[in-house]
């Protein structure tokens, strides 16, 4: 995927399904399936990472003292 522009994550999750798709049906020789797995294998770290950030942005409910949901802005531990 070098030199390609960067996918959304709900393109990267479309391409992935595609992929797993391509992969479930067996039909692809042995260099393509292992080059699709590849791709899917990075498509997969991306959209975590992706919803890592995305998780970061949230905001947390945490239990206030009298056991009530309280909210409060995501603070990243240093």
């Amino acid at each position: 995927m070098a030199g390609k522009k960067k996918l959304t994550f709900e393109g990267a999750l479309a391409r992935l399904e595609e992929i797993v798709g391509l992969l479930e049906r067996g039909d692809a020789p042995l260099e393509q399936a292992m080059s699709l797995f590849e791709e899917g294998a990075g498509l997969l770290r991306e959209c975590t990472a992706q919803l890592d950030q995305a998780e970061q942005k949230v905001t947390l409910l945490t239990a206030g003292e009298d056991g009530q949901a309280v909210e409060r802005p995501f603070q990243e531990e240093t």
